[in-house]
This record gives C-alpha cells, sequence and structure tokens, in this order.
C-alpha cells in the first residue's frame, strides 16, 4: 500500500536522525555539554526566588521582554532597538534558517561546527560549503575568503564546538567585511574567548551576532538567547518572526536579576581559563594525546586508539565526557567541560590512573 504524504514525510524527517544529546549518566560528574558549574549555584537560587517573587505567572509577561532588552542593552553597550531575545540561541538560530535560507541558498561554516546548527541545516535541506580544521584544529582565513563569493549566508561559532578554535580578531573582522551576504557570528562561547565583535552590528546591516546566558551565566536550563543586529533586521524578527511571548516570565525576571550581578558571571569565567589551562597543561603530559588548545569553557583532546576505552573508564567511575570520535583525520577526539576546580581533579586523576 502506497504511503500518504504524511507518512512520506515522517519517513523523510526520522531519516535525518536530529541533534545528538550526550548520554544521560544518573549522577555523574557532568563535564559533557559544556554547562558552568563554576558560578555558585546560589548564584541561581537567589535570582530565581527573587524571579518568583516578581512573577505571576497567570498573565503573560507582557512588558518583559521590553525590560529584559534595556537590561541586555545596558550589559552589551549596544541600542536596545538592535537587540532580539529567543528561548535560547538555538531558537533565534532556527528562527533565521526557516525565514532567510532556502534549498538554493548556500552556507558557508565549519566542519565541524555547532551541531544543532549543522543537523537545522540537513532539516530545512540547506546546502553547506564546510571548510575542514586543519590536524591542529585550526581554520586557515584563506580558505574561507575562497568560497566567500560561492556562497549566501557565512556561519561560525566564534570560539568554535567543539574544537575551542577562534579566529584572531583582525581576521575574523577581514572576514566579516568582505562577506557580500549574511553574516551569523554565534558567540555562545564568546566570554570564555578574547573577544567580540557584538559592536560591529552597528555599520554592518548584513551582520547578526548571536549570545546567550546558558553559558557564561550558568542559564542553560532557564533558556534564554540573545542577538545583536540593525535596526529592521531585529524589528522584523521580534514583531514578525518571533513568537508572542518567546520566554516565560520566570526567565525573563531571572535573566534581569542574573544581568544585574554580572560581577559574579567575570569571576567565574576567570576561574574557567585558570581552569582550562591546568586541565591543558595535565593532559599534554601524556604521549597518548594530542590536546588542541581552547578559547572556550572545554577542552578537545584526541586519544587516539584508546578513546574509547577512556570514555567507558571514565563512565565507570561516573565521569561523563563527550565522545565525538573522528574530527578530520584526528580519529579518537574527545571533550571536556571546565568544571569546578574539584571536578576538574577527579577527571585529571582519573585518567592518571588510566593511563599513570
Amino acid at each position: 500500500m502506497k504511503k500518504n504524504w504524511f507518512e512520506e514525510k515522517i519517513d523523510m524527517f526520522s531519516s535525518i536522525g536530529g541533534y545528538q544529546k550526550p548520554e544521560f549518566l544518573q549522577d555523574a560528574v557532568k563535564l559533557d555539554s559544556n554547562e558552568n558549574y563554576v558560578i555558585p549555584k546560589q548564584f541561581q537560587n537567589d535570582i530565581i526566588a527573587a524571579a518568583r517573587k516578581n512573577s505571576d505567572v497567570r498573565e503573560y509577561p507582557l512588558g518583559g521582554v521590553e525590560r529584559l532588552i534595556q537590561m541586555i542593552s545596558k550589559f552589551t553597550k549596544i541600542p536596545a532597538s538592535m537587540i532580539g531575545v529567543g528561548n535560547g540561541s538555538d531558537q533565534i538560530l532556527d528562527l533565521i534558517l526557516s525565514n532567510f535560507a532556502t534549498k538554493t541558498t548556500k552556507v558557508l561554516t565549519s566542519n565541524p561546527t555547532f551541531g544543532f546548527f549543522e543537523e537545522r541545516c540537513k532539516l530545512y535541506s540547506i546546502p553547506l560549503i564546510a571548510i575542514p580544521f586543519s590536524n591542529e584544529m585550526k581554520l586557515d582565513i584563506k580558505d574561507f575568503q575562497k568560497e566567500s563569493s560561492n556562497a549566501d549566508i557565512l556561519y561560525l561559532d566564534s570560539p568554535n564546538n567543539p574544537t575551542g578554535f577562534q579566529f584572531s580578531k583582525n581576521e575574523l573582522q577581514k572576514l566579516v567585511k568582505s562577506f557580500n551576504g549574511l553574516v551569523i557570528i554565534d558567540e555562545a562561547y564568546g566570554e570564555f574567548g578574547d573577544y567580540s565583535i557584538a559592536n560591529m552590528v552597528k555599520t554592518h546591516e548584513n551582520l547578526i551576532v548571536v549570545q546567550t546566558l546558558s553559558k557564561s551565566f550558568g542559564l542553560a536550563g532557564l533558556r534564554l538567547g540573545y542577538f545583536v543586529a540593525n535596526k529592521k533586521f531585529t524589528n522584523v524578527f521580534m514583531n514578525v518572526l518571533q513568537y508572542p511571548y518567546p520566554l516565560s516570565t520566570i526567565t525573563i525576571e531571572s535573566g534581569i536579576l542574573a544581568l544585574q550581578k554580572s560581577k559574579s558571571m567575570k569571576d567565574s569565567v576567570n576561574q574557567i581559563k585558570i581552569e582550562r589551562k591546568r586541565i591543558i597543561e595535565n593532559l599534554k603530559k601524556y604521549d597518548d594525546f594530542e590536546v588542541f588548545d581552547s578559547k572556550a569553557n572545554f577542552v578537545l583532546f584526541d586519544a587516539k586508539g584508546a578513546y574509547k576505552r577512556i570514555y567507558s573508564a571514565l563512565a565507570e567511575q561516573g565521569i561523563s565526557i563527550r565522545n565525538l570520535g573522528k574530527i578530520g583525520k584526528n580519529t579518537g577526539c574527545l571533550r571536556v567541560t571546565i568544571g569546578t576546580k574539584e571536578m576538574n581533579s577527579k577527571f585529571l586523576l582519573a585518567i592518571r590512573d588510566l593511563l599513570g
């Protein structure tokens, strides 16, 4: 019996697979999803408790998004008219792709890039021109410049997930200025990197910079992303493309309070950078590993033929990291999130026991 159009559509979507979330391990030391455990849990408890007092969830959050945007404007020093918000940066990227790209729109990006973005392109049948990383997990700006004329959209996560790579500021600015199409720079890990190019939206109409409170502020569970872009795009996005109420009242109020206490975020980011250096230096002591530099809150390393054994052995000890496998010519890639000093020490001690 011939399948109807609905069944065929389901089969087509099933073949795509979708974004793969990490395996859930009960009561594990969770170093697999790039969450920020360094920022004190009391920080979240305090802002959520205060948010509940300021909220009446029987009501729609009228005016809430506008107040949040004003606070983001103060934090970023970018006019409120150039700021939009979404249910995590994922939703912002999804709405941009679903409304501004088609099956004939070519997206220039890196390989690998943020997995969700790549899977969304597959969902919408958007063709990708993907520039591979070198064996040292670096990108060459010349490769992007050569392909620029063949693409309609440039998407780069800066720093990159999962490699941790970030172009020099001058190189990325040069690439943005030379690209004759839509440029999306995903700065989800921007606070852990060397710079942000968000201010470039003031002079470049084709640039959208996407950011989030999930990583640096430790608010992954609240799903709060935002972007900065030209006023016309921002107005269309927020008033036509975006949902009428994209964020919950609790999320809005928590976001406002978190931004008011941004010093806690900055302190945690500084601590993560110190611990990132410690993890890189310790992993480099082992001849079995090739360790790559990182400007994010995680470290990628190639454990080569031993990667499955190391991943499983860590999991058995209750330490969960991300198993990525093959990236380019590197066959055994693992990614570890930078956690608290205690979490990182448990990871390093387990590695030492495995390889010592």
